[in-house]
Protein backbone atom coordinates (compact mmCIF):
# COMPACT_ATOMS: atom_id res chain seq x y z
CA UNK A 1 0.00 0.00 0.00
CA UNK A 2 1.61 3.32 -1.04
CA UNK A 3 2.51 5.75 1.74
CA UNK A 4 0.27 8.42 0.17
CA UNK A 5 -2.75 6.10 0.42
CA UNK A 6 -1.93 5.35 4.07
CA UNK A 7 -1.70 9.12 4.77
CA UNK A 8 -5.23 9.54 3.38
CA UNK A 9 -6.67 6.47 5.10
CA UNK A 10 -5.43 7.37 8.61
CA UNK A 11 -7.57 10.56 9.03
CA UNK A 12 -10.53 8.95 7.21
CA UNK A 13 -10.50 5.94 9.56
CA UNK A 14 -9.99 8.31 12.52
CA UNK A 15 -13.12 10.27 11.56
CA UNK A 16 -15.18 7.07 11.13
CA UNK A 17 -13.98 5.72 14.49
CA UNK A 18 -14.74 9.07 16.14
CA UNK A 19 -18.28 9.06 14.75
CA UNK A 20 -18.84 5.43 15.78
CA UNK A 21 -17.57 5.94 19.33
CA UNK A 22 -19.58 9.20 19.42
CA UNK A 23 -22.68 7.15 18.59
CA UNK A 24 -21.87 4.81 21.49
CA UNK A 25 -21.51 7.86 23.79
CA UNK A 26 -24.94 9.11 22.64
CA UNK A 27 -26.52 5.69 23.28
CA UNK A 28 -24.88 5.45 26.71
CA UNK A 29 -26.19 8.93 27.54
CA UNK A 30 -29.73 7.98 26.54
CA UNK A 31 -29.86 9.78 23.18
CA UNK A 32 -30.65 8.49 19.70
CA UNK A 33 -27.46 8.62 17.58
CA UNK A 34 -29.41 8.28 14.30
CA UNK A 35 -31.56 11.32 15.19
CA UNK A 36 -28.44 13.11 16.43
CA UNK A 37 -26.42 12.61 13.26
CA UNK A 38 -29.47 13.39 11.11
CA UNK A 39 -29.83 16.70 12.98
CA UNK A 40 -26.10 17.32 12.53
CA UNK A 41 -26.38 16.65 8.79
CA UNK A 42 -29.40 18.97 8.45
CA UNK A 43 -27.55 21.61 10.46
CA UNK A 44 -24.76 21.52 7.87
CA UNK A 45 -26.57 20.87 4.56
CA UNK A 46 -30.27 21.34 5.42
CA UNK A 47 -30.89 24.35 3.17
CA UNK A 48 -29.10 27.17 1.37
CA UNK A 49 -28.86 29.25 4.57
CA UNK A 50 -27.16 26.49 6.58
CA UNK A 51 -24.78 25.73 3.68
CA UNK A 52 -23.82 29.41 3.52
CA UNK A 53 -23.27 29.60 7.28
CA UNK A 54 -21.27 26.38 7.24
CA UNK A 55 -18.89 27.75 4.59
CA UNK A 56 -18.69 31.02 6.53
CA UNK A 57 -17.71 29.06 9.67
CA UNK A 58 -15.08 27.09 7.75
CA UNK A 59 -13.33 30.28 6.48
CA UNK A 60 -11.43 31.36 9.64
CA UNK A 61 -10.67 27.72 10.50
CA UNK A 62 -8.90 27.38 7.16
CA UNK A 63 -6.60 30.28 7.97
CA UNK A 64 -5.96 29.36 11.61
CA UNK A 65 -5.21 25.80 10.46
CA UNK A 66 -2.74 27.12 7.87
CA UNK A 67 -1.08 29.26 10.55
CA UNK A 68 -0.51 26.27 12.85
CA UNK A 69 0.45 23.93 9.98
CA UNK A 70 3.00 26.37 8.53
CA UNK A 71 4.77 26.66 11.87
CA UNK A 72 4.64 22.86 12.34
CA UNK A 73 6.18 22.26 8.92
CA UNK A 74 9.10 24.50 9.86
CA UNK A 75 9.71 22.88 13.25
CA UNK A 76 7.83 25.39 15.41
CA UNK A 77 4.72 25.03 17.57
CA UNK A 78 2.69 28.24 17.31
CA UNK A 79 0.16 28.11 20.16
CA UNK A 80 -0.30 31.87 19.77
CA UNK A 81 -2.62 31.77 16.73
CA UNK A 82 -5.53 32.87 18.94
CA UNK A 83 -3.71 36.03 20.04
CA UNK A 84 -2.49 36.78 16.53
CA UNK A 85 -6.06 36.37 15.28
CA UNK A 86 -7.32 38.86 17.89
CA UNK A 87 -4.80 41.57 16.97
CA UNK A 88 -5.56 40.94 13.28
CA UNK A 89 -9.29 41.30 14.02
CA UNK A 90 -8.72 44.64 15.76
CA UNK A 91 -6.34 45.96 13.09
CA UNK A 92 -8.76 45.12 10.26
CA UNK A 93 -11.73 46.64 12.12
CA UNK A 94 -9.78 49.80 13.00
CA UNK A 95 -8.70 50.40 9.39
CA UNK A 96 -12.26 49.62 8.28
CA UNK A 97 -13.65 52.28 10.61
CA UNK A 98 -10.96 54.99 10.63
CA UNK A 99 -10.40 55.65 6.91
CA UNK A 100 -12.53 56.97 4.05
CA UNK A 101 -11.10 55.40 0.92
CA UNK A 102 -12.32 53.80 -2.31
CA UNK A 103 -13.10 50.10 -1.92
CA UNK A 104 -10.21 48.96 -4.15
CA UNK A 105 -7.81 50.62 -1.66
CA UNK A 106 -9.74 50.37 1.61
CA UNK A 107 -10.52 46.62 1.60
CA UNK A 108 -6.99 45.46 0.64
CA UNK A 109 -5.53 47.90 3.19
CA UNK A 110 -7.70 46.47 5.99
CA UNK A 111 -6.76 42.90 5.02
CA UNK A 112 -3.04 43.76 4.82
CA UNK A 113 -3.24 45.55 8.20
CA UNK A 114 -4.60 42.36 9.77
CA UNK A 115 -1.83 40.23 8.24
CA UNK A 116 0.85 42.71 9.34
CA UNK A 117 -0.58 42.90 12.89
CA UNK A 118 -0.65 39.12 13.19
CA UNK A 119 2.85 38.84 11.75
CA UNK A 120 4.25 41.45 14.14
CA UNK A 121 2.61 39.74 17.12
CA UNK A 122 4.26 36.46 16.07
CA UNK A 123 7.58 38.23 15.44
CA UNK A 124 8.15 38.62 19.21
CA UNK A 125 8.16 34.89 20.10
CA UNK A 126 10.10 34.22 16.89
CA UNK A 127 12.79 36.71 17.90
CA UNK A 128 12.99 35.34 21.45
CA UNK A 129 13.27 31.78 20.10
CA UNK A 130 15.97 32.73 17.60
CA UNK A 131 18.10 34.96 19.81
CA UNK A 132 17.57 33.67 23.36
CA UNK A 133 16.31 30.09 22.76
CA UNK A 134 13.12 30.83 24.70
CA UNK A 135 10.61 28.09 23.86
CA UNK A 136 7.93 29.43 21.51
CA UNK A 137 5.12 27.47 23.23
CA UNK A 138 5.56 29.35 26.51
CA UNK A 139 5.87 32.77 24.87
CA UNK A 140 2.96 32.30 22.46
CA UNK A 141 0.63 31.11 25.26
CA UNK A 142 1.46 34.22 27.27
CA UNK A 143 1.08 36.43 24.20
CA UNK A 144 -2.49 35.16 23.78
CA UNK A 145 -3.53 36.72 27.09
CA UNK A 146 -1.65 39.93 26.34
CA UNK A 147 -3.44 40.13 22.97
CA UNK A 148 -6.87 39.54 24.53
CA UNK A 149 -6.55 42.29 27.14
CA UNK A 150 -4.62 44.73 24.92
CA UNK A 151 -7.21 44.55 22.14
CA UNK A 152 -10.01 44.96 24.70
CA UNK A 153 -8.39 48.18 25.94
CA UNK A 154 -7.85 49.44 22.38
CA UNK A 155 -11.46 48.65 21.40
CA UNK A 156 -12.76 50.68 24.36
CA UNK A 157 -10.48 53.56 23.33
CA UNK A 158 -11.68 53.46 19.71
CA UNK A 159 -15.33 53.05 20.78
CA UNK A 160 -15.17 55.88 23.36
CA UNK A 161 -15.64 53.59 26.32
CA UNK A 162 -18.26 51.35 24.73
CA UNK A 163 -17.95 47.58 24.41
CA UNK A 164 -18.38 47.53 20.62
CA UNK A 165 -16.91 49.69 17.87
CA UNK A 166 -18.98 51.34 15.17
CA UNK A 167 -19.60 49.13 12.11
CA UNK A 168 -16.84 49.14 9.51
CA UNK A 169 -17.46 51.17 6.36
CA UNK A 170 -18.99 49.46 3.32
CA UNK A 171 -15.78 50.07 1.37
CA UNK A 172 -13.89 47.72 3.75
CA UNK A 173 -16.55 45.02 3.89
CA UNK A 174 -16.26 41.47 2.57
CA UNK A 175 -20.04 41.09 2.56
CA UNK A 176 -21.62 39.92 -0.68
CA UNK A 177 -25.13 40.75 -1.84
CA UNK A 178 -24.76 37.95 -4.40
CA UNK A 179 -24.03 35.35 -1.69
CA UNK A 180 -26.82 36.74 0.48
CA UNK A 181 -29.36 36.26 -2.31
CA UNK A 182 -28.05 32.75 -3.03
CA UNK A 183 -28.01 31.58 0.59
CA UNK A 184 -31.17 33.16 2.02
CA UNK A 185 -29.28 36.01 3.74
CA UNK A 186 -26.59 33.95 5.44
CA UNK A 187 -23.36 35.70 6.48
CA UNK A 188 -21.30 33.98 3.79
CA UNK A 189 -18.76 36.46 2.40
CA UNK A 190 -15.89 36.76 -0.09
CA UNK A 191 -13.37 35.77 2.59
CA UNK A 192 -13.63 32.13 1.57
CA UNK A 193 -11.77 32.99 -1.66
CA UNK A 194 -9.01 34.72 0.32
CA UNK A 195 -8.70 31.66 2.58
CA UNK A 196 -8.45 29.29 -0.40
CA UNK A 197 -5.91 31.59 -2.05
CA UNK A 198 -3.79 31.37 1.12
CA UNK A 199 -3.84 27.57 0.82
CA UNK A 200 -2.14 27.99 -2.56
CA UNK A 201 0.25 30.60 -1.11
CA UNK A 202 1.37 28.22 1.64
CA UNK A 203 1.84 25.37 -0.85
CA UNK A 204 3.82 27.64 -3.19
CA UNK A 205 6.08 28.98 -0.43
CA UNK A 206 6.90 25.55 1.01
CA UNK A 207 7.14 23.52 -2.20
CA UNK A 208 8.26 25.92 -4.93
CA UNK A 209 10.61 28.45 -3.34
CA UNK A 210 14.15 28.39 -1.98
CA UNK A 211 12.89 30.12 1.14
CA UNK A 212 10.39 27.32 1.72
CA UNK A 213 13.11 24.70 1.33
CA UNK A 214 15.27 26.52 3.88
CA UNK A 215 12.34 26.87 6.32
CA UNK A 216 11.61 23.13 6.14
CA UNK A 217 15.31 22.26 6.39
CA UNK A 218 15.74 24.38 9.52
CA UNK A 219 12.65 22.73 11.02
CA UNK A 220 13.93 19.25 10.16
CA UNK A 221 17.48 19.72 11.44
CA UNK A 222 18.65 23.07 12.72
CA UNK A 223 22.31 22.09 13.14
CA UNK A 224 22.63 20.53 9.68
CA UNK A 225 21.00 23.62 8.14
CA UNK A 226 23.45 25.89 9.95
CA UNK A 227 26.36 23.74 8.74
CA UNK A 228 24.98 24.04 5.18
CA UNK A 229 25.21 27.83 5.44
CA UNK A 230 21.57 28.68 6.10
CA UNK A 231 20.67 31.57 8.42
CA UNK A 232 18.81 29.61 11.09
CA UNK A 233 17.77 32.61 13.20
CA UNK A 234 16.36 34.47 10.21
CA UNK A 235 14.36 31.43 9.14
CA UNK A 236 12.90 30.86 12.62
CA UNK A 237 11.71 34.48 12.77
CA UNK A 238 10.40 34.41 9.19
CA UNK A 239 8.46 31.21 9.85
CA UNK A 240 6.72 32.72 12.88
CA UNK A 241 5.94 35.95 11.01
CA UNK A 242 4.35 34.11 8.07
CA UNK A 243 2.39 31.89 10.46
CA UNK A 244 1.21 34.98 12.35
CA UNK A 245 0.17 36.66 9.10
CA UNK A 246 -2.13 33.71 8.29
CA UNK A 247 -3.61 34.00 11.79
CA UNK A 248 -4.11 37.76 11.39
CA UNK A 249 -6.01 37.11 8.16
CA UNK A 250 -8.31 34.76 10.08
CA UNK A 251 -9.10 37.73 12.33
CA UNK A 252 -9.76 39.89 9.26
CA UNK A 253 -12.38 37.37 8.07
CA UNK A 254 -14.30 37.89 11.31
CA UNK A 255 -13.88 41.67 11.37
CA UNK A 256 -14.61 42.42 7.72
CA UNK A 257 -16.90 39.50 6.88
CA UNK A 258 -18.86 37.86 9.67
CA UNK A 259 -19.25 40.58 12.30
CA UNK A 260 -18.32 43.86 10.57
CA UNK A 261 -17.04 45.31 13.86
CA UNK A 262 -14.75 44.58 16.84
CA UNK A 263 -16.06 44.06 20.36
CA UNK A 264 -14.64 43.55 23.85
CA UNK A 265 -14.30 39.82 24.58
CA UNK A 266 -14.66 38.10 27.90
CA UNK A 267 -12.55 35.19 26.66
CA UNK A 268 -10.91 33.65 23.64
CA UNK A 269 -12.81 32.94 20.42
CA UNK A 270 -11.37 29.41 20.31
CA UNK A 271 -10.72 29.60 16.56
CA UNK A 272 -6.96 29.88 17.04
CA UNK A 273 -6.82 26.90 19.39
CA UNK A 274 -9.09 24.87 17.11
CA UNK A 275 -6.58 25.60 14.34
CA UNK A 276 -4.24 23.14 16.11
CA UNK A 277 -6.84 20.39 15.66
CA UNK A 278 -7.44 21.42 12.04
CA UNK A 279 -3.70 21.24 11.28
CA UNK A 280 -3.47 17.87 13.04
CA UNK A 281 -6.42 16.50 11.07
CA UNK A 282 -4.83 17.77 7.86
CA UNK A 283 -1.38 16.29 8.60
CA UNK A 284 0.06 19.84 8.33
CA UNK A 285 -0.33 19.91 4.54
CA UNK A 286 -2.16 22.73 2.70
CA UNK A 287 -4.69 20.38 1.08
CA UNK A 288 -5.10 18.44 4.31
CA UNK A 289 -5.89 21.66 6.17
CA UNK A 290 -8.74 22.30 3.70
CA UNK A 291 -10.32 18.95 4.58
CA UNK A 292 -9.63 19.44 8.29
CA UNK A 293 -11.22 22.89 8.26
CA UNK A 294 -14.25 21.64 6.31
CA UNK A 295 -14.79 18.82 8.82
CA UNK A 296 -14.18 20.98 11.87
CA UNK A 297 -16.21 23.97 10.68
CA UNK A 298 -19.09 21.76 9.54
CA UNK A 299 -19.21 19.90 12.86
CA UNK A 300 -19.03 23.15 14.84
CA UNK A 301 -21.88 24.81 12.97
CA UNK A 302 -23.98 21.66 12.46
CA UNK A 303 -23.78 20.98 16.20
CA UNK A 304 -25.96 24.02 16.84
CA UNK A 305 -28.91 22.18 15.29
CA UNK A 306 -28.64 19.11 17.51
CA UNK A 307 -30.22 20.55 20.70
CA UNK A 308 -33.20 21.92 18.73
CA UNK A 309 -33.84 19.07 16.29
CA UNK A 310 -32.84 16.03 18.38
CA UNK A 311 -32.72 17.36 21.96
CA UNK A 312 -29.05 16.35 22.19
CA UNK A 313 -26.69 18.65 24.14
CA UNK A 314 -24.10 20.45 22.05
CA UNK A 315 -21.46 19.05 24.42
CA UNK A 316 -22.00 15.63 22.81
CA UNK A 317 -20.66 17.03 19.52
CA UNK A 318 -17.65 18.42 21.37
CA UNK A 319 -17.05 14.86 22.60
CA UNK A 320 -17.32 13.53 19.01
CA UNK A 321 -14.82 16.17 17.78
CA UNK A 322 -12.50 15.33 20.68
CA UNK A 323 -12.75 11.62 19.84
CA UNK A 324 -11.86 12.29 16.20
CA UNK A 325 -8.81 14.31 17.28
CA UNK A 326 -7.90 11.55 19.74
CA UNK A 327 -7.94 8.91 17.00
CA UNK A 328 -5.94 11.18 14.67
CA UNK A 329 -3.39 11.72 17.45
CA UNK A 330 -3.23 7.92 17.80
CA UNK A 331 -2.80 7.67 14.02
CA UNK A 332 0.47 5.78 14.35
CA UNK A 333 -1.53 2.82 15.79
CA UNK A 334 -3.92 2.89 12.80
CA UNK A 335 -0.89 3.24 10.52
CA UNK A 336 0.73 0.21 12.21
CA UNK A 337 -2.34 -1.97 11.62
CA UNK A 338 -2.65 -0.80 7.99
CA UNK A 339 1.00 -1.63 7.33
CA UNK A 340 0.61 -5.01 9.07
CA UNK A 341 -2.45 -5.75 6.93
CA UNK A 342 -0.52 -4.74 3.82
CA UNK A 343 2.38 -7.05 4.71
CA UNK A 344 -0.03 -9.97 5.17
CA UNK A 345 -1.49 -9.31 1.70
CA UNK A 346 2.00 -9.17 0.17
CA UNK A 347 2.97 -12.40 1.94
CA UNK A 348 -0.05 -14.18 0.46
Amino acid sequence: MPNRVVNILVPVISVILGLLVGAVVMLASGYDPVAGYAALWNGIFGDSYTIGETIRTITPYLLSGLAVAFAFRTGLFNIGVEGQLLVGWFAAAYVGIAFDLPMYIHLPLAIIAAAVAGGLWAFIPGLLKAKLQVHEVIVTIMMNYIALHTTNVLIRMVANGKETTAPIKETASLKSAFFESMTDFSRLHYGIFIALAMVLVMWFILEKTTTGFELKAVGFNKHASEYAGMNVNKNIILSMVISGAFAGLAGAMEALGTFQYASVKGGFTGIGFDGIAVALLGANTPLGVVFGAVLFGALKFGALNMPNAADIPVEIVSIVIALIIFFVACGYIIRYFLEKLNKKKEAK
